[in-house]
């Protein structure tokens, strides 16, 4: 969430960031932060000022039990008793400000950063880089969707059958192809020097709110009542998490984790071609690569880790582009982001494979997550993360645009984690 100072001090960049967002009552949003956070303060003050009369008294009500003074000694007690009282009720509505405050920065987004361009959907992203050196040229292509069934490696209807639409089996090389891509991306990771974790595949509320997926993703998230947790939609929420509530030394940073897991979406309302086969699912295999920095040093880290997903893409041998998304199209908890798109050479359209975020302070802020300087002082970490891949629409984009006559060939990169070269009829 937003830093309440950092608006105070910088008001008006906080206002024209969220109006690039298509938040146009952002001065009056703000404004309410402050004038809720200046009667918390007040309320503070008052409590403090309580508590310390109260403390003095206290010490004074022995001294004066000794002097032999007991009525002004009991005098004193019964000011203690109403001082207390009057205490006690400033501390519960101390607790409804501190609350009103976090509810009203809850619900308002990270502020873009400066080279976030302006828009208001998708068609307003910038385009930073094409290489379609790896475009097939295809003239009959068949669609992923064809594809599995034909070669019989990936079966939607039986899925459809044990769980539900966007949940499918997949079988003999296609399950061996996401071991093998799995194994791959992680492996690259680990050279790059992230750490591998295996986190939980279910959050508690606390973390939800945390990272930010509550209570603005509330909707797309999977909710077993009976616990009150969530399955993930992405493995940066439990691996962020591992440092909710930590003060980290300078020593410690770089922190780079990088982890795989299911992920689980509802994506509710979603219908039509564009989502049809691989292209959305509700349970989905992702490597993320997550880092924890020094404010400092994150934009230089958000580079290292847009060229480490490029990498992974480039070496697929597929089609891509960088896109830099507009306010409009950010998420929610992101300062900045890039989105990766593969080209799918038989449905002739761009497929987003990963997304790669620095969110600056507005989780670590949540999270009470901060670094501790040489000279003592705490300041808040930057945490960013990154799809170092997304499966699905990846495997869709190696079938279609590597598909012959008779056979589909794998990526050179793969063979010696799938221990074949091309899928056969």
């Amino acid at each position: 969430m937003l830093v309440v100072s950092n608006i105070e001090n910088e008001f008006e960049r906080h206002v024209s960031g969220l109006k690039k967002r298509g938040i146009q009552d952002a001065d009056e949003l703000l404004r309410n932060i402050l004038s809720i956070d200046q009667e918390r303060k007040e309320i503070q003050g008052k409590l403090d000022a309580i508590l310390h009369e109260s403390n003095k008294i206290s010490k004074e009500i022995g001294q004066l039990f000794k002097q032999g003074k007991k009525e002004e000694a009991e005098s004193a007690r019964a000011k203690t008793s109403d001082l207390k009282e009057e205490g006690k009720k400033l501390s519960e509505l101390l607790q409804t400000k501190e609350k009103d405050l976090t509810t009203a920065l809850h619900n308002i987004p990270n502020v873009p950063n400066d080279q976030v361009p302006a828009g208001n959907s998708e068609e307003d992203n910038e385009i930073i880089k094409v290489n379609d050196d790896a475009t097939p040229k295809m003239e009959n292509g068949k669609p992923h969707w064809e594809l599995v069934d034909e070669y019989d490696i990936i079966d939607f209807e039986l899925g459809n059958k044990v769980s539900g639409a966007g949940f499918p089996f997949y079988k003999g090389k296609g399950a061996r192809l996401v071991r093998a891509m799995t194994n791959y991306f992680l492996d690259k990771a680990e050279e790059a020097g992230y750490l591998e974790v295996q986190p939980p595949v279910v959050i508690n509320e606390a973390s939800g709110f945390g990272t930010g997926q509550l209570p603005d993703k509330e909707g797309q998230m999977y909710h077993m009542e009976a616990n009150n947790l969530y399955l993930i939609p992405t493995a940066e929420v439990p691996i962020t998490n591992m440092y909710r509530d930590v003060i980290l030394s300078k020593e410690d940073l770089p922190i780079k984790n990088a982890g795989h897991t299911p992920c689980f979406r509802r994506e509710a309302g979603s219908w039509g071609s564009h989502v049809r086969g691989l292209n959305r699912l509700h349970q989905f295999d992702k490597v993320e690569i997550v880092q924890v920095v020094s404010p400092e040093e994150s934009y230089e880290v958000l580079d290292e880790m847009v060229s480490h997903v490029e990498s992974l893409i480039s070496s697929l041998n597929l089609p891509y582009r960088i896109l830099r998304l507009c306010a409009g199209d950010l998420g929610f908890t992101s300062a900045i982001t890039y989105d990766f798109e593969v080209f799918s050479a038989a449905q002739k359209k761009w497929l987003e494979v990963s997304s790669v975020s620095n969110f600056e302070t507005y989780q670590s802020n949540r999270l009470k997550l901060r670094i501790k300087n040489e000279d003592g002082k705490k300041v808040l970490a930057h945490t960013l993360n990154g799809s170092a891949l997304a499966l699905p629409r990846i495997i869709a984009a190696v079938l279609e645009n590597n598909q012959k006559s008779d056979r589909i060939d794998m990526p050179e990169v793969l063979h010696s984690y799938l221990g074949f070269s091309s899928i056969k009829k």
